[in-house]
C-alpha cells in the first residue's frame, strides 16, 4: 500500500511592517507630551494598509541621541518612545489599541552599535536594550530584533573577544524574560568616516556561525537568531539560496529566525568605478587628516555603499531576471522558496517585515505614502503566496505522488 497522498496546504508567512517606514506618522509635538499616541496611530495606519503586525521601531530619543539625523543614511524611529519606563499602564494602554485595530507585534526592534568603544557611550546603549527588553515582555512578545555592531578601534577577532565580554551579559537578560534577539545583518559601512566596511561583526553566516559557538558556550545559543536582510546580502555580492545552502551544509539552518522584506538595487556603474568596497575617497566625509566634525558631512561616510546601490522597497523595482542571476537585486520568489526547501523554519510562524528605505519614496506625510506602502505588503504577500502554493505542490503534494518536478531552477554556489 503506498503512501496516502498529500493534500494541498500552502502555508504563507506573516505580514509585518517595521514601523521606521514612517517616522512622523504623529507629529512630534504631539507624541512627544504623550508617547503611546504613536504606537496607536501606527497601529490603525497598519490596518489601512493591510498589514496584520507591525515591528514596533524603538530608537534613543532625537534629544539623547548620540547620532545625529543629519549623519543617517536611513533615520530610526522612536515610535516605542522609552525616554519613561514602559510600565503596566502603558502596555495595558497599547494591549487595548492592538485588540481594537486587529493589528499586533511581529517584535521590537532597536538598532545600534551594542559593541560600541565608549563605555559610556556603551552603558546608555546597553541599558536602554534593557527597557527593550522589559517593553517587550509586557507587550507579550517574544523577540527584540538589532544589531551586534562593532568596536571600531578593534580589528575583528578582539571584537569577537568583546562580543562574549558585552553581548552574553545582554543575551543572559534577555533569556532570563524569555526573549530571542534576532540580529539583522547589515555591515553598517556609514556608520564611521573611517574606512571600514564591515561595522557590524555579524554580517554574514561565517560570522554568524563564529557568534553562535560562544553564545552556546555561554548556554544562550538559542537566544541568538538572524532577522535575514536580503538587501545586505545583493550589497556584499551574495545570493540567498547560496546563503541558506551553506547553512545547511553546515548544520546551522536553524539560525535564520524572520526576514526583513527590503531590496537593494545595485548600480553597475557604480560597481564599475569603485567595485563591490564601494567609494574609499574624496567622499567629503573628511576635513584635511581627520574625519569632519560637521554631521551633515560625516552622512557622506554613506557613500561606501550608496556609490554602488540603492535600496528598494518591494515591488518598487522593475522586473529584472538578468539583475536576479547577477545577484544585482532581490528575486524574491526564489527567495521564498529557498527559505522553506533550505532552512529549518515553520512558515506559518514565521514573520515577514516590509522595511521602507528607498530614498525617493520615503514620504512623510501619511496620505501620500499609504497607498505606497500598501502596494508594498500587497506585492509581499502575493509573492510569499505564490512561494507557498509552489512549495506545498512540489515538494508535499507531488512528491507524495512520486511525481518529479520539472526543469533545474536556480541552484546553490553556481557561478
Amino acid at each position: 500500500m503506498g503512501n496516502p497522498t498529500a493534500d494541498f496546504d500552502p502555508k504563507p508567512m506573516k505580514i509585518s511592517v517595521l514601523t521606521a517606514a514612517l517616522q512622523e506618522l504623529t507629529p512630534r509635538e504631539k507624541r512627544d507630551p504623550d508617547p503611546d499616541l504613536a504606537i496607536e496611530e501606527w497601529l490603525q495606519f497598519s490596518r489601512d494598509i493591510g498589514s496584520p503586525f507591525i515591528e514596533l521601531s524603538t530608537a534613543l530619543h532625537p534629544s539623547v541621541s548620540d547620532v545625529p539625523a543629519e549623519a543617517m543614511l536611513d533615520p530610526v524611529a522612536n515610535t516605542l518612545d522609552l525616554r519613561d519606563p514602559f510600565d503596566n499602564r502603558r502596555a495595558e494602554r497599547v494591549k487595548t489599541a492592538m485588540k481594537e485595530t486587529g493589528v499586533g507585534l511581529s517584535d521590537l526592534a532597536y538598532f545600534d552599535n551594542m559593541l560600541v568603544a565608549d563605555d559610556e557611550a556603551r552603558r546608555f546603549k546597553h541599558e536602554f536594550m534593557l527597557r527593550v527588553f522589559d517593553a517587550a515582555v509586557l507587550l507579550e512578545t517574544d523577540a527584540v530584533c538589532g544589531f551586534v555592531g562593532r568596536n571600531y578601534d578593534l580589528e575583528m577577532d578582539p571584537n569577537l573577544e568583546m562580543f562574549e565580554q558585552v553581548f552574553i551579559p545582554l543575551l543572559k537578560e534577555a533569556k532570563a524574560r524569555g526573549l530571542t534577539y534576532r540580529v539583522e545583518q547589515c555591515p553598517m559601512p556609514g556608520w564611521t568616516a573611517l574606512d571600514r566596511w564591515h561595522n557590524n561583526i555579524a554580517y554574514a553566516p561565517g560570522p554568524w556561525i563564529a557568534l553562535h559557538r560562544i553564545c552556546e558556550k555561554h548556554g544562550v545559543g538559542d537566544q541568538f537568531r538572524i532577522h535575514y536582510d536580503p538587501s545586505h546580502s545583493v550589497l556584499m555580492g551574495q545570493d540567498t539560496r547560496s546563503m541558506f545552502q551553506y547553512l545547511k551544509d553546515e548544520g546551522y539552518d536553524f539560525l535564520i529566525d524572520a526576514f526583513h522584506v527590503k531590496g537593494q538595487v545595485v548600480d553597475s556603474r557604480g560597481v564599475s568605478a569603485w567595485g563591490y568596497g564601494g567609494q574609499t575617497m574624496e567622499r567629503g566625509d573628511w576635513a584635511g587628516d581627520a574625519p569632519s566634525g560637521n554631521p551633515a558631512d560625516q552622512l557622506n561616510a554613506w557613500k561606501k555603499q550608496i556609490v554602488l546601490c540603492e535600496h528598494e522597497l518591494p515591488g518598487t523595482a522593475r522586473h529584472d531576471p538578468l539583475a536576479y542571476l547577477q545577484n544585482r537585486t532581490v528575486d524574491w520568489l526564489d527567495h521564498q522558496l529557498a527559505a522553506r526547501e533550505l532552512l529549518d523554519i515553520d512558515p506559518a510562524k514565521t514573520y515577514l517585515v516590509v522595511e521602507h528605505e528607498y530614498p525617493p519614496a520615503r514620504i512623510q506625510n501619511k496620505d501620500e505614502l499609504a497607498p505606497i506602502l500598501e502596494g508594498s505588503v500587497a506585492f509581499t504577500r502575493a509573492i510569499d503566496e505564490a512561494a507557498a502554493a509552489m512549495y506545498a505542490l512540489q515538494n508535499e503534494v507531488m512528491a507524495s505522488q512520486g511525481i518529479p518536478v520539472q526543469g533545474v531552477g536556480r541552484e546553490a554556489y553556481r557561478s
